[in-house]
């Protein structure tokens, strides 16, 4: 991993915007709706290759969060639900059960810090600006967090709280050397933190990574990571330590770990790049819309389900997920 250090600098921007939690482009459900995603790998299946997600009881209703931006890229947050066309399997809906702005759901984090050899010149830089980072998130008693530093092998420092100074003690607990094993951190992260159900109770599950993500030594493959990350409905926001200005290996697989469970990657090669990453961010935790609808001619066959949401408005554009499996009954 390169260059980790600096660019903690800013990460304080990012939770303090994700002390607006919410559930990002990953599916869920209300009360009495279990949803779970489909795992990636039969992508033949997937005509789209985007993150999907596999309805498991009250087949007949989807829910899927998005969020509408301007041709600047700039977030919309003011639209209704007449302002938006829904075609589920290129049909509309029989019925729209709910639409709203989602803006404040509990939060559960995961901040996952690459550790290996490459940033032991800035690893006390690094450990100072996440313990601000978590600082900047974490709202009492409503919020928790737990940190997990990742080398060849991976080591939760703190367990989930919402206790700053314990989690700013497991931060500093961090020990840096190593290879890098991180899609092994991210599979257990959310297979062993992250996948418990929450009952009646939804709350946003996130995982912040920061790394240059270039894997050397995972038992697991990145297909397995995504689909651990897809079955615990974790949204991956990857933070990329790379700032060498060229678009590496490491850089393309967090890209598809971010877009594959709905979140984003960032590549701050300068600080201004860094400062508007974590702004975009921001802007999206306070951006997003949700739709819940019944489709017609709904059939438990098991079969792709694709997922198309436009905006009557030829000025706006709306991003969201592709589609889902529905269950095979």
């Amino acid at each position: 991993m390169k260059y980790i250090g600096r660019h903690f600098c800013l990460i304080t921007v990012l939770l303090a915007a994700a002390g607006l939690p919410l559930w990002g482009q990953q599916g869920y459900a209300p009360a009495g709706v279990a949803v779970a995603p489909l795992s990636p790998t039969d992508p033949d299946n997937d005509p789209s290759g985007d993150p999907i997600l596999t309805i498991k009881s009250r087949v007949d209703e989807v829910n899927v969060l998005f969020i509408a931006t301007d041709h600047h890229g700039k977030f919309v947050r003011n639209l209704n639900q007449s302002d938006f066309a829904i075609l589920d399997d290129h049909k509309p809906p029989q019925s729209i059960v709910d639409f709203r702005r989602e803006t404040d759901l509990p939060l559960e984090l995961g901040l996952l810090v690459d550790t290996s050899g490459s940033v032991h010149s800035r690893f006390d830089f690094e450990q100072a600006a996440a313990a601000s980072f978590l600082e900047q998130t974490l709202r009492m008693n409503f919020d928790r967090a737990f940190v997990m530093g990742f080398a060849s092998h991976s080591t939760v420092t703190q367990d989930f709280t919402d206790n700053v100074k314990l989690l700013e003690t497991g931060v500093q607990s961090l020990q840096d050397g190593g290879g890098t094993a991180l899609y092994d951190a991210i599979y257990r992260a959310c297979r062993d933190k992250l996948s418990k159900g929450q009952g009646d109770h939804p709350v946003r599950h996130a995982i912040v990574v920061i790394s240059d993500g270039e894997d050397n030594q995972s038992e697991f493959s990145r297909l397995q990571a995504i689909e651990m990350a897809q079955r615990s409905d974790v949204i991956i926001y990857a933070i990329s330590t790379d700032d060498s200005g060229l678009v590496l290996r490491g850089d393309k697989a967090l890209q598809q770990l971010a877009d594959a469970t709905g979140g984003r990657a960032f590549f701050p090669y300068k600080t201004k790049d860094i400062t508007h990453s974590f702004k975009a961010i921001e802007d999206e935790l306070r951006s997003q819309y949700i739709v819940s609808y019944r489709p017609a001619d709904f059939d438990a066959d098991g079969r792709y389900r694709s997922i198309e949401i436009t905006t009557l408005r030829k000025d706006l554009e709306v991003r969201a997920r592709k589609g889902y499996y529905a269950p095979r009954q």
